[in-house]
């Protein structure tokens, strides 16, 4: 099971990141996960909003340049070691994550990461073999 994920390409100037976001909040886009890695040259914004469709309409408009990519939503016990458990699995069966971030919040002691992986759904069958599941875009309040 996956969600999408929305990767825009930034010039490494100021004030890059604050008009992406004034952008989506003029839409009333509400951003679930956010995180920023960069290069000497130009930095990638990874997002997840609560309506992927409508926000990469809007930047696309805009003129930024943004790739649609599937990564899968994991919800992960919230105490000592659950992150370990999990990467655990995915290490025992040798798949290679490719970067993972943190989702905005928790809810009902579990914490939302997004990983992305070479092959989701092969992820989505380990984590559900193992009594863990990708966690479903409604469950974000993706729609």
């Amino acid at each position: 099971m996956t969600i999408h994920q929305i990767s825009v390409f930034l010039e490494n100037r100021a004030g890059q990141l604050a008009d992406i976001t004034a952008i989506l909040s003029e839409c009333r886009v509400d951003l679930r996960a956010i995180n920023i890695a960069e290069t000497a040259d130009y930095g990638v914004l990874r997002l997840i909003v609560d309506d992927p469709q409508r926000a990469s309409a809007v930047l696309l408009e805009r003129g930024f340049i943004l790739t649609m990519t599937p990564v899968v939503a994991v919800a992960v016990p919230d105490r000592p070691g659950g992150l370990s458990e999990v990467l655990q699995i995915i290490s025992r069966e040798s798949m290679d994550v490719e970067y993972m971030y943190s989702v905005f919040g928790q809810k009902n002691g579990l914490a939302y990461m997004i990983f992305r992986v070479g092959d989701p759904d092969r992820l989505d069958a380990l984590l559900r073999a193992n009594g863990l599941s990708a966690v479903p875009g409604e469950e974000l309040g993706i729609h």
